[in-house]
């Protein structure tokens, strides 16, 4: 399958497009950037910067994928940007390179990212998310698989947020999100479990009772976060990778587990 580019579109020398790219109307493509096969970038799409892009992703109008670090400890080298495959970055979309020289932005495979939104450098996003218009994520960040977030949330810098999680629309993330909950308010608290979403993606009934266990555990029986995980560890179902997957997170968080409502 041949590459096709608009005669406005702009390649840089040294740019390496695969089989079945496209790049639109007054596109731009930086020389050091990599578009894997089927990629297509819309008309004023933007991908520049040491960039990886995987194959059959989508780039729409105005997105400007790769672009240096707003960071302001930013001292030079070559920091970069490596993307994996079936992404989508509706309009407007910013996604920034790493800060320090050698270092990457990181994005898994198969997330969709709504108009306006930001994802700051040295982010690591995993597969299967779905961003909602304008959500802006500071730097360091680090979003697990299968998480969802509803519009013009904010997420501060170094949190963490467990996979199937959902933010919810207009919030403000300032501690970890334990996997397979709800996160809302202003600074986020953990309402409930995210049932639908779990049942979406597969999660039987034993799954959602031992996930609806660990909500209660950690927030509805009047324990310390301490007190919390031990139980957690000590439980019959400790083994299971629903409880394993949220104690290993609550080990690894530094910046403390978000409260319950």
């Amino acid at each position: 399958m041949d590459v096709r580019i608009h005669p406005t579109a702009i390649i840089e020398p040294g740019a390496q497009l695969g089989r079945g790219v496209e790049v639109g109307a007054y596109a731009y493509v930086g020389g050091a950037v990599t578009l894997g096969d089927g990629t297509r970038l819309h008309h004023h799409a933007s991908v520049e910067g040491n960039t990886v892009v995987g194959k059959a992703c989508e780039v729409f109008p105005h997105a400007c994928v790769g672009t240096k670090t707003q960071d302001l400890k930013y001292k030079g080298g070559n920091p970069g940007l490596r993307v994996g495959d079936r992404n989508v970055f509706r309009e407007y979309v910013s996604v920034h390179c790493a800060t320090n020289d050698g270092d990457f932005t990181r994005i898994g495979s198969d997330n969709t990212i709504l108009a306006y939104s930001h994802i700051a450098h040295d982010c690591v996003l995993g597969s299967h998310i779905v961003i909602s218009n304008s959500n802006s994520i500071a730097g360091h960040v680090i979003v697990e698989d299968n998480v969802t977030f509803g519009g013009v949330a904010g997420v501060h810098q170094f949190c963490r947020i467990g996979a199937y999680a959902m933010i919810s629309a207009y919030a403000k993330v300032v501690q970890d999100i334990p996997p397979f909950f709800i996160a809302d308010g202003q600074p986020a608290v953990i309402r409930a479990l995210n049932r639908v979403g779990l049942e979406r993606k597969g999660f039987d009934a034993a799954q959602l009772e031992r996930v609806k266990l660990i909500h209660r555990i950690l927030y509805r029986d009047g324990l310390n976060r301490t007190q919390a995980l031990e139980k957690l560890g000590a439980h019959a179902d400790a083994g299971s990778a629903e409880f394993a997957r949220v104690i290993t997170f609550a080990q690894q968080s530094e910046r403390g587990l978000a409260p319950g409502s």
